[in-house]
């Protein structure tokens, strides 16, 4: 990855700094794309000490993804800046919240794990493009298969289940990939997704688990859970392998491909997600 540019979001915790520090190792740059700056520098603070990369390795921008105007910025300055863009991995989400809206009134899984990522994405393509061959990293869940569109209530204004939200917006990961991946065709710009497992993360953070089962459940998840290094493993694979050279929207999981069920490659609904998600964002074409 040596003269590669890496963005990777969410990359000052869990599976989005395994990562990074992955790609470092690999002598890839990376920009940490973060909503808390003071965390994404201690967690560069860490990488560093680990992997012995120098400070033009490890690039901390600001970057909220509950916010359209946040990502708007970020896109601009990187564009401004960055004579290049090799890979993009979309890492950063939140899992499970409580009914909360993001700053442009979306529910907020939905706006941070689908809507942020689908803007962000649209705006960096063309440096995606002049950077080719380039990639696009999608990272999603298994959860997907308990997830469902329903187009009627986007924003769960009508009803709420934070497991359901979670993984409706996962699957509207998968379905972007597919989309996406049609509409890439030709430019030499890949895109696939993966589902890592179950890792030992914070995004479990608003998961209540009962005091008294808290040191069992804590004693399973060291067992049981993969690692953030380990969980990273597919989404290095798919920023820096030299065996997905030229594959196009398909989904791994422990770096091998998977059958995905059928809602998350319909073609229909990609389509009409794509084109109702750009109304959502404010693009224009």
């Amino acid at each position: 990855m040596n003269g590669k540019t890496v963005i990777v979001t969410g990359a000052n915790s869990g599976i989005g700094k395994a990562t990074a520090a992955g790609v470092v190792r690999l002598r890839g740059r990376v920009i940490m794309a973060c909503r808390d700056v003071n965390a994404a520098e201690e967690a560069a603070r860490e990488i560093r000490e680990e992997t012995g990369a120098d400070s033009r390795q490890l690039v901390v921008k600001q970057l909220d993804l509950s916010s359209l105007t946040s990502v708007r910025t970020f896109c601009r300055d990187v564009i401004k800046e960055e004579p290049r863009l090799d890979v993009l991995v979309n890492n950063a989400g939140v899992y499970q919240c409580p009914y909360t809206k993001t700053e442009d009134g979306f529910e907020m899984q939905f706006g941070v794990n689908h809507l942020g990522h689908f803007l962000l994405t649209h705006l960096l393509l063309d440096l995606l493009k002049q950077s080719a061959p380039s990639r696009i990293v999608m990272v999603s869940s298994k959860l997907y298969k308990r997830g469902h569109i329903n187009f009627e209530d986007l924003s769960s204004e009508q009803s709420y289940d934070k497991a359901f939200a979670y993984s409706r917006s996962k699957l509207a990961n998968l379905l972007f990939t597919c989309e996406l991946a049609r509409r890439l065709e030709g430019s030499r710009v890949t895109v696939n997704a993966l589902t890592p497992g179950i890792v030992r993360t914070n995004l479990g953070r608003h998961v209540h688990v009962p005091t008294l089962a808290k040191p069992l459940f804590n004693l399973l998840s060291w067992s049981l859970f993969k690692s953030p290094e380990e969980g990273a493993q597919t989404s290095i694979y798919l920023a820096c392998s030299p065996d997905v050279e030229g594959v196009q929207g398909k989904c791994f999981a422990d770096c091998r491909p998977q059958i995905l069920l059928d809602k998350a490659t319909d073609q229909e609904v990609a389509s009409k997600l794509w084109d109702i998600s750009e109304v959502m964002v404010g693009i224009t074409t």
